[in-house]
């Protein structure tokens, strides 16, 4: 990145052209909003010039002391350098900045319009400034020294051109004009009178004296993250905006139809689903950067940085494919992409089970996978296999979060997994046994069956999972009890708004009290060492996955904390949700009706999620 302070003069020196994406936005500054100010700090910049020009110093002192003026700094423009033919007219693709820099062009070409207008000696000069000159201009667009995006370009060579435009002209870029014309000839007016030493002052004010920052990027720089420190993290940066001006100016350097590309591939992503940001906190994007995340993970074959996407985007499309293929693959990732949350349908109804299970789950790494699995077809994945394939990532996910290991490192092992499924796809070799095997390596691998017998019958799952994930598995549980009953008819529970409820409460003291071995009470006493021990037994019981269960709004919290049979029959309303039929038929509610309970919940868990193919029990399984 080489980023330097110059003149204007400088930086619309001869031979050099700035164009400015396609698709960048519109043009926005007003007279009341960017207009007039900018001709008072160019006025400003004048008087000081003058000031000293009327000072009465000459020769070397007068040049001494216009060299001292302090200048007028603009800003900032964000620049990438773009091939261009040996000796002809250089070009930067205006990346941030375009606003300013138009402002400027207009500005100066209304100060030539004065100049011409009294045979200024600083037209010439200021000229410059605007139009490349003949002798390396090989196409009638290229003697300008911006050229505006696409939607802009018909009107330019007016915005430009001579003569000026009429009064009644309603484009922002002629109004503009005029203005600047208007202000620099008022400014010049003295005794209704053309001054040519104030014009002269505007006019080397804006050569020499008004200043940009230009940061012109090499192929090492990543222009997201110098937006982000530009303009401020509280506004982040779309990354996907930077790519499509990068993908449409590459098609138009091609000439190839760029309207027809923007219709075909991109008009989709203007929508208002595709704008809303997912996430929470400083992680929530935009479902376009999301998706470019996805694409550029699946493309490079291991995690996308997402505060980087830019530059890893810039690095694929580089060396990768045209812009009409990458927009062709960018597509076909958005259609699956969408399929993966319910905008479009899945091919398969436990598909979407499966999907919509991962979302609640948050595995937003698994994403990348999901999506690239979604774009085969038939005769790269049977619908078979791809049931299948998505299910053992389900299973490896879900068993994982039950048994509470490890998520730190999920990103990576599924890029790997990614990326060999492609290698597997290539060579011919099935795709869903390359993911099965890749989910049972190392510390991040498939929790077997007794992996979850002993997590259901030990863990503390109220304490030790979020309620969004007791919910998913419970509801789940209820879903799968009801489907494998015939009798049971079919219902439709949302499962999200249900409560969970301790069925031993975990203020039990007062109304379940502990008992011995012949079923009497116990006296809560602390210097008896067995009701220290069944009460610390107790407790942890309390919050295992046997206590817990879901109810619905029917049930009457009034008694949640009283005795089991005053509670019992509020189990026996919960018609609705099979999980409280045991429940409900259980003649008391002890640790042992807990134990039960969390060995039966785990037996139907292990149903629900498969055991990883040809696994064999681990003790030895790492924990979190």
């Amino acid at each position: 990145m080489d980023a330097k302070t110059y003149p204007l003069q400088e930086i619309l020196k001869p031979e050099r052209r700035y164009v400015i994406p396609t698709f960048q936005r519109d043009y926005e500054w007003t007279r009341k909003g960017q207009w007039e100010l900018l001709f008072d700090d160019l006025a400003t910049t004048a008087d000081r010039l003058i000031d000293v020009r009327t000072s009465g110093d000459e020769g070397s002192k007068l040049k001494a002391r216009e060299q001292s003026i302090s200048p007028h700094f603009l800003g900032a423009v964000v620049c990438a350098s773009l091939p261009f033919a040996t000796g002809g007219v250089a070009l930067r693709s205006v990346i941030d900045g375009q606003q300013r820099l138009t402002t400027i062009q207009l500005l100066i070409r209304g100060l030539l319009d004065v100049l011409n207008e009294t045979g200024s000696e600083r037209a010439k000069s200021v000229r410059r400034m605007l139009f490349n000159p003949d002798d390396v201009v090989e196409a009638p667009d290229e003697v300008y020294k911006l050229w505006p995006r696409r939607k802009d370009r018909e009107v330019w060579p007016s915005a430009m051109g001579d003569p000026a435009p009429n009064a009644d002209a309603d484009h922002l870029y002629l109004e503009a004009r005029r203005y600047f014309a208007e202000a620099s000839r008022d400014y010049a007016l003295v005794d209704d009178e053309i001054d040519p030493a104030r014009l002269a002052a505007l006019a080397d004010a804006v050569s020499s004296l008004f200043k940009l920052v230009v940061i012109d990027l090499d192929d090492n720089d990543d222009a997201q993250v110098i937006f982000e420190v530009l303009n401020g993290r509280q506004t982040p940066l779309s990354a996907i905006d930077l790519v499509k001006n990068l993908l449409f100016l590459r098609a138009e350097l091609d000439e190839e139809d760029v309207e027809s590309l923007y219709n075909d591939y991109w008009a989709q992503f203007d929508d208002k689903w595709w704008k809303e940001n997912v996430g929470r906190g400083h992680a929530a994007r935009g479902r376009r950067d999301v998706l470019l995340s996805v694409w550029l993970t699946a493309a490079l074959g291991e995690e996308a940085n997402v505060g980087h996407l830019y530059r890893e985007a810039r690095t694929y499309l580089n060396d990768g494919p045209s812009t009409e293929q990458a927009l062709e693959e960018l597509n076909a990732f958005a259609e699956a992409y969408q399929t993966i949350y319910e905008k479009l349908p899945a091919p398969a109804r436990r598909l979407t089970v499966a999907y919509r299970r991962l979302r609640a789950l948050d595995i937003t790494t698994a994403v990348p996978l999901l999506t690239w699995l979604a774009t085969l077809n038939e005769s790269q994945l049977s619908l078979a296999d791809h049931v299948r394939t998505v299910l053992a990532i389900e299973s490896w996910a879900l068993r994982r979060a039950f048994v509470g290991w490890q998520t730190r490192g999920y990103g990576s092992l599924l890029a790997k997994a990614l990326k060999d499924a492609k290698s597997a796809l290539s060579e011919g070799r099935p795709i869903a046994d390359e993911i099965e095997g890749a989910l049972q390596v190392g510390a991040l691998a498939w929790p077997t069956d007794e992996d979850v017998r002993r997590a259901f019958g030990g863990r503390q799952f109220y304490n030790g999972m979020s309620q969004a994930r007791i919910r998913l598995l419970l509801g789940s549980i209820d879903q799968h009890l009801r489907d494998e009953d015939p009798h049971e008819p079919d219902a439709i529970v949302e499962y999200d708004n249900l409560q969970i409820e301790h069925v031993m409460p975990r203020s039990w003291a007062s109304h379940w009290p502990l008992l011995a071995d012949d079923a009497t009470p116990i006296v809560a006493d602390e210097a008896d060492p067995d009701w220290v021990v069944r009460s610390r037994e107790r407790g942890a019981a309390v919050d295992r996955i046997g206590n817990l269960t879901l109810v619905t709004g029917t049930f009457n919290n009034e008694v949640s904390n009283l005795s089991w049979d005053i509670k019992r029959p509020e189990f026996q309303k919960q018609r609705s949700l099979v999980i409280n039929y045991a429940i409900a038929a259980s003649e008391a509610w002890t640790e042992s009706e807990i134990a039960s309970r969390s060995t039966a919940l785990a037996e139907v868990a292990i149903r629900i999620w498969g055991s990883p193919p040809a696994a064999t029990p681990d003790p030895a399984s790492p924990s979190a």
